[in-house]
């Protein structure tokens, strides 16, 4: 079945006893044993729950996994994967990408003895460069949050082989509508189900999915041992969000295509980072390994101080964090989301202060476009 198919159909008749439609919500924290040394497969909710099991079942079939695995939020997720990693052990990583996975592989592994390497994975030369013989993971973001940034998955999974390190792909912002790691030889997705998955701004929720079973089986130990797992309310709040996650996906890309190209005829802006441009640098390496653009668009203004009245100035869009639900936001990375990397750091991927993050909803196009060009006017009168 195709992936819109499968999205639509996700825990559609998983209950054998009544035949639901709806994924029933399972509350348990333990279950019966039948007698003594049999299960019904599940014991005690954080080894394993029904709802979330069907939710994990879901996630694995749409990025063609093996096995998949739901988590308290985004971070815990990618945190349960970093615990593969053993001290002594090497990492490189997307340069440009989500502060918190910055916070985490540059403030708090190092303390457990794990090194990382920040490189622009989409530079193959500069992975390998960075690659040596203790590396035992490559991860990625693509398209990096915020400035859009492409590597080739296919490539650079290559890379990883020759050194026998994993390749993890943060999926968060294509999600597996768009475009499907694991068959372009990935290693492990991870994504943030808090955004597109979720789509509706209600849940927090991560998600890891494996492509083969030996290394399954070592994320569903650390996954049970750490216990940061999904809760059954969530678990179906965020499959009810992923069975409208295609037609959503088209609507925000849609929108998305219109205002980048929109923001590009701005005087007020001086850059825009958007793959969907004709003018992004590896647009013909993101249309080889993915099916859409996406929603997000990120942008510069000419001038720092028009970067508070553009916020203020907004009426339709919210400026809050957080990204992929159906609302329009607009973010501020450089005191938001991306706050705790060094200025410096910033500034060289292109994260300073004049750079807004916006998550493009599926409102009406033109309403979206009147409240920017609104903000703008009112940042114009700043000088």
């Amino acid at each position: 079945m195709r992936i819109e198919t499968r999205l639509v159909q996700a825990g559609n008749r998983q209950d054998p006893q009544t035949g639901a439609v709806v994924t029933p919500i399972h509350h348990a924290t333990t279950f019966a044993h039948p007698a003594l040394g049999e299960s019904t497969g599940y014991d005690y909710a954080r080894l394993a729950n029904p709802t979330r099991h069907v939710l994990e079942e879901a996630i694995a079939t749409l990025e063609g996994g093996s096995r998949g695995f739901a988590f308290a939020s985004g971070m815990a997720a990618i945190a349960c994967v970093a615990n593969l990693l053993e001290p002594g052990q090497h990492v490189v990583v997307s340069h440009d990408l989500y502060g918190g996975t910055f916070r985490l592989f540059h403030q708090i592994l190092p303390r457990l003895g794990v090194t990382a390497t920040f490189v622009d994975t989409g530079d193959l030369e500069a992975v390998r460069s960075a690659m040596r013989p203790e590396t035992r993971a490559l991860f990625l973001e693509t398209p990096t949050n915020p400035t859009m940034q492409i590597s080739d998955i296919r490539a650079c999974a290559e890379i990883a082989r020759q050194y026998g390190a994993w390749t993890v792909v943060d999926n968060t912002f294509m999600t597996p509508y768009g475009q499907r790691p694991l068959e372009l030889g990935a290693d492990i997705v991870v994504h943030s189900a808090t955004k597109y998955l979720g789509g509706h701004n209600d849940v927090l929720a991560g998600l890891v999915v494996v492509r083969e079973d030996a290394l399954a089986e070592q994320v569903h130990f650390y996954q049970n041992s750490l216990g940061a797992v999904l809760g059954p309310q969530d678990s179906w709040l965020l499959l009810r969000g992923m069975k409208t996650l295609a037609v959503r996906m088209e609507r925000h890309e849609q929108n998305a295509r219109r205002v980048a190209a929109w923001l590009a005829e701005q005087d007020m802006v001086s850059r825009v980072y958007y793959p969907g441009l004709a003018d992004h640098p590896r647009r013909a390496v993101h249309e080889q390994q993915a099916t859409g653009y996406g929603g997000m668009v990120s942008f510069e203004l000419a001038r720092a101080e028009w970067v508070a009245p553009v916020l203020n100035g907004v009426r339709l869009i919210t400026f809050a964090e957080s990204l992929g639900g159906v609302e329009s936001l607009i973010t501020y990375p450089a005191t938001q989301t991306h706050h705790e990397i060094p200025k410096e750091v910033r500034d060289a991927v292109g994260v300073n202060d004049r750079l807004l993050r916006l998550s493009v909803g599926l409102e009406h196009v033109e309403d979206i476009l009147a409240d920017l060009e609104s903000a703008f006017a009112a940042a114009r009168t700043w000088g």
